[in-house]
């Protein structure tokens, strides 16, 4: 592609962000339900429970780093480009997974060995993560290769996290509704979550599916592969003579100037460069203060404030319509102070709820106003991260999809590990929770904000020290001959 394509056009925008809707809606249920349902609904143990999550987190971890190869090495089917081919075996593993996760196995009850069904329940919960690592590998690895400039990058990840937000709110929203319309006009929703709530979890499961898989068939209709604007012909190229100029010391090239463009990053290579350790501890980091604080706030909710089960869909949503409203206003600001300092501000959001929580054990209807923080904040992290991703790859993209694939191994890795030992020390034992979960659940948010946003932090350092580049120091090179279909 040409140095002066830049943005892609309004519409191919619209249909790559909603090419990861359906991995969104679903990651919402899993993160903020899961727990809550195994424990409270269906009654397992919380290690049981938690053993679950880190199946299917592991399942992930393993998946995305061997998807991201696989995905570079592939042709994919036909012209359809090998992006668009993980991301339609993904999208249907999903559809075919996700609704027995969210439901109770057949002919199960009160008397059925919880080892029975967690045997029932992990195939389904691997091939569920199996295809949402394909949908976000694949998903995330057209970023680069759909535009070249780094605020174009930032801009195509603001939008596409903008549906990752609506997701959510959707979830949520779907959420209350249900509980309401569960609950009729005599109740006031303050009961707490059992087996009566199984229709609630299973039908919003059904319609997130339903939802979601519009929103796969909308991408592949509109999203081509290999064709940023402007290729082709003269479509989109008026509307950006303006960016292109103003634009135009955007792009800071990778590698070394008298690199020539047949030359390509094996996947080997990024192994041996700081910035990929840097930028995935940036992102591990990241990852594991949204997904952990959205996995333990509905626990917090209910048992350390003692807010009615409505709380589980009301409060979420508000931190995702701050994080949706914060989304628009990334391209601007991280423009206008830099990537690191955006992100930094939004380490400040997130350390301002933590100390919040600290300090005021009940809140009341303050804890709306510590949403908004929550979710402002995890909006930026989470955005600018992925932008650094991007930038890391830069036009390295036959291994994108390695580099993707090991981040998100991080993740997984980190948040199932996170998980499993924050279940293994949780005082109680029983469905009913304890007076001691108060302050278990009131630490735990605490831990997972403030604590993890130090270790966010100290990463952001060294990159701000080392900024983000190839370092010829050890260096391996392959050529277009030897690189196969990469």
């Amino acid at each position: 592609m040409s140095d002066t394509e830049r943005s892609l056009p309004a519409l191919r925008k619209l249909s790559y962000a909603v090419g990861h809707f359906l991995n969104d809606l679903c990651a919402s249920m899993w993160f903020t339900y899961l727990l809550v349902f195994y424990h409270s609904v269906l009654g397992f143990q919380n290690t049981d429970a938690g053993v679950l999550l880190l199946v299917g987190q592991a399942a992930d971890g393993i998946c995305t780093p061997l998807i991201g190869y696989e995905s570079d090495q592939t042709p994919g089917c036909g012209n359809y480009g090998k992006r668009k081919t993980w991301h339609l075996v993904g999208t249907l593993s999903v559809v075919l997974s996700f609704v027995f996760i969210f439901n109770q196995c057949p002919g199960c009850d009160s008397s059925t060995p919880q080892w029975a069904s967690l045997i029932y329940f992990i195939p389904f919960i691997i091939i569920f993560q199996f295809g949402w690592a394909a949908t976000q590998i694949s998903h995330l690895s057209l970023i680069p290769e759909l535009v070249t400039c780094e605020h174009a990058k930032v801009e195509l990840t603001a939008y596409r996290y903008a549906f990752t937000v609506i997701a959510n709110i959707a979830v949520y929203a779907l959420a209350y509704l249900l509980f309401h319309i569960q609950a009729g006009d005599d109740d006031p929703l303050s009961d707490a979550l059992g087996p009566a709530d199984i229709p609630v979890f299973r039908n919003l499961a059904l319609i997130v599916l339903g939802i979601g898989t519009l929103s796969a068939i909308f991408f592949h209709l509109g999203t081509t592969e290999g064709q940023r604007s402007g290729a082709g012909g003269e479509e989109g190229r008026g509307s950006n003579n303006m960016e292109e100029e103003e634009d135009e010391g955007d792009r800071r090239p990778l590698l070394a100037s008298s690199q020539t463009p047949s030359r390509l990053l094996h996947w080997k290579c990024w192994l041996q460069q700081p910035s990929f350790y840097q930028v995935a501890l940036l992102y591990m980091s990241t990852r594991l203060i949204v997904n952990l604080s959205q996995t333990y706030i509905s626990m917090y909710l209910i048992n350390t404030l003692g807010l009615p089960k409505k709380f589980i869909a009301t409060i979420p949503l508000v931190m995702y319509v701050s994080g949706f409203v914060s989304s628009f206003i990334m391209k601007p600001v991280s423009k206008g102070i830099g990537k690191c300092m955006t992100y930094f501000v939004g380490l400040l959001m997130i350390m301002a709820f933590s100390y919040w929580v600290l300090l005021d054990i009940s809140m009341g209807q303050q804890v709306y106003g510590a949403a908004v923080l929550l979710g402002a904040g995890s909006a930026t992290i989470l955005v600018i991260s992925l932008a650094m991703t991007a930038e890391l790859i830069a036009d390295q993209t036959q291994s994108g999809a390695f580099v993707y694939g090991a981040m998100s191994f991080t993740d997984k890795l980190g948040n199932g590990v996170a998980v499993m030992l924050i279940q293994a020390l949780h005082p109680c034992h029983t469905v009913i929770c304890c007076p001691a979960c108060v302050w278990f659940y009131h630490y735990i948010m605490v831990g997972v904000t403030g604590g993890v946003a130090i270790l966010a932090a100290l990463a952001l350092c060294s990159i701000i020290i080392w900024p983000i580049r190839i370092r010829p120091r050890g260096l391996q090179v392959v050529s277009d001959d030897t690189a196969g279909v990469n």
